[in-house]
């Protein structure tokens, strides 16, 4: 390539490049152009609508000024009218106002008036009224020289007059109030102890006071004996129990204070008996296996009379107490059967008079638990069954009722006397106890022969099977104050002499008859 082509090429690629550079800075500039033109226009349109925005917001104003212009001259229209309703209003009342205030100016003027006749009416009554005072004490001293009394003491009189009159009244009404409330008394109590034997009407059997044995033939008594009478000691040693082998065909009798004794002997020989093993080896066996057994017995049956009563926190030995009442009986009633009925009357009548019923029916089952040591222990059964609970952890009213039930103790709160109406009910209610006939017999015979010793008694007469004795005096030589100081004499002579069940009620009846004849 010569020097002249390369300058050429060189010179063209100049132009272009040239040509180029102002073809690139005309088609900058143009299109700046068009961006000033958009901006310019985009401002115009921007500043077009503010004002448009600033006439409708301007209009707006205006019409909100122009609503709120018209709501206030409403309102103010509105006040208007009620202060001018309220105006005639306090013209009306102020119009009323002035119509009382001319009544009450007549009112004060006619007061005056009266006033003033008032004024001159008690000035003439105070001169009457010192007349009549005179005329009073002129009565009086004239009075007084007649009566030949002063005026005091006939006040005294009068007043003593009026104090014995009032006494009378007073006697005479307190008197039938008792009366009245004595009936009542007796009405009420008759019946709840009414609805108490109603609702409570269980089942029972007297089991009798002697345990015998029945033998399958008269050869086992020899068995029983033993040679040289070895098995009767050592069963007698083992149960402390007595055997009475008499002529009785085909049984033994068992003799013993302790009914749990008589109780495992009883159970012990039967079992030797049905066994046929009698040697005094075997026996210890035996009576050592049913004592464990009865043992257990008598915890159960504690635990279900204390469960079938309701009452619960009953120390364990006393729960064991409970339990040996079920072969302990008086009269032929089984004790433990005795408590529960007990204890279910007193739930009962305590309900009637809205009482304690669990605290009732607590008193009532442990009322009786000194007879279950009694034969251990000298002394009264409630009174040792008053120690046993009070020992054992019982509260102090529950105490005191089973130590008050047979009256050791006087009564003090209604829980005692209910545990005594229950006992009394339980132990009085026919068929609850049985008694042999020559003992029954005896009984009434003596219960006549203590009240004939008395002087001046007629007859006497035991009726309601020994429960209600009747005496017939000479009203001649017996007052009526001396009757019943006999009748209180005769009770307690029967409660020191004689034995029985429930209580016996003592009547001494004095009759005076006055006959003529006309002819």
């Amino acid at each position: 390539m010569s020097f002249s082509t390369a300058f050429l090429l060189t010179a063209a690629l100049a132009a272009g490049c040239g040509i180029g550079f102002f073809l690139r800075k005309r088609l900058s500039e143009g299109h700046q152009a068009d961006i000033e033109n958009q901006r310019r226009l985009i401002i115009e349109n921007a500043i077009h609508e503010a004002e448009q925005i600033k006439k409708e917001k301007l209009l707006l104003v205006k019409e909100e000024i122009y609503q709120a212009k018209q709501e206030a001259e409403q309102e103010f229209k509105t006040a208007r009218k009620e202060i001018e309703s309220e105006q005639r209003r306090l013209e009306r009342k102020l119009d009323k106002v002035h119509e009382e205030l001319n009544e009450l100016k007549t009112k004060e003027e006619e007061l005056a008036g009266q006033e003033k006749q008032l004024v001159d009416r008690e000035r003439k009554v105070g001169k009457r009224e010192g007349e009549a005072e005179s005329l009073i004490i002129e009565q009086r001293q004239r009075l007084e020289k007649l009566a030949g009394v002063t005026c005091e003491e006939a006040k005294k009189l009068l007043i003593d007059l009026l104090e014995s009159e009032a006494r009378m009244d007073a006697a005479k009404r307190l008197t039938k109030i008792e009366n009245e409330m004595k009936l009542e008394a007796d009405r009420k109590g008759r019946n709840i102890l009414a609805l108490a034997i109603a609702r409570y009407a269980g089942d029972y059997v007297a089991d009798r006071t002697v345990s015998m044995v029945p033998l399958p033939n008269d050869e086992m008594k020899g068995r029983i004996i033993g040679r040289e009478g070895r098995n009767i000691r050592a069963i007698e040693a083992a149960t402390g129990v007595d055997i009475i082998i008499d002529d009785t065909p085909e049984a033994v009798i068992l003799s013993g204070f302790n009914p749990v004794r008589r109780e495992v002997a009883r159970q012990a020989l039967l079992q030797l008996i049905s066994d046929g093993r009698i040697h005094p080896a075997r026996i210890e066996e035996v009576v050592a296996k049913v004592t464990g057994e009865l043992d257990v017995e008598i915890k159960e049956a504690g635990e279900k009379a204390t469960f079938d009563v309701g009452v619960h926190g009953i120390h364990v030995e006393l729960v064991n107490l409970i339990g040996r009442l079920k072969y302990r009986f008086s009269y032929g009633q089984n004790m433990l059967q005795h408590s529960l009925e007990v204890a279910f009357l007193c739930g009962i009548m305590a309900a009637e008079l809205g009482l304690d019923v669990k605290k009732a029916k607590r008193a009532g089952l442990l009322h009786d638990i000194g007879k279950a040591v009694d034969h251990e222990i000298e002394g009264s059964h409630a009174i040792i069954g008053r120690d046993l609970a009070k020992k054992f952890g019982e509260r102090d009213e529950i105490v005191y009722a089973i130590g008050a039930h047979h009256e050791e103790t006087p009564p003090q709160s209604v829980l005692d006397i209910l545990v005594q109406a229950a006992d009394a009910l339980s132990g009085a209610r026919p068929g609850a106890r049985k008694e042999m006939l020559q003992s029954y017999v005896k009984r009434l015979e003596d219960l006549e022969k203590i009240a004939n010793a008395f002087p001046g008694v007629e007859k006497s007469y035991a009726v309601q099977a020994g429960r209600d004795l009747r005496i017939v005096v000479n009203s001649q030589q017996v007052g009526d104050d001396a009757a019943t100081l006999m009748s209180r004499d005769i009770a307690k002579a029967i409660e020191e002499q004689l034995t029985y069940p429930g209580q016996i009620r003592v009547t001494v009846i004095r009759e005076t008859r006055a006959v003529e004849y006309a002819k």
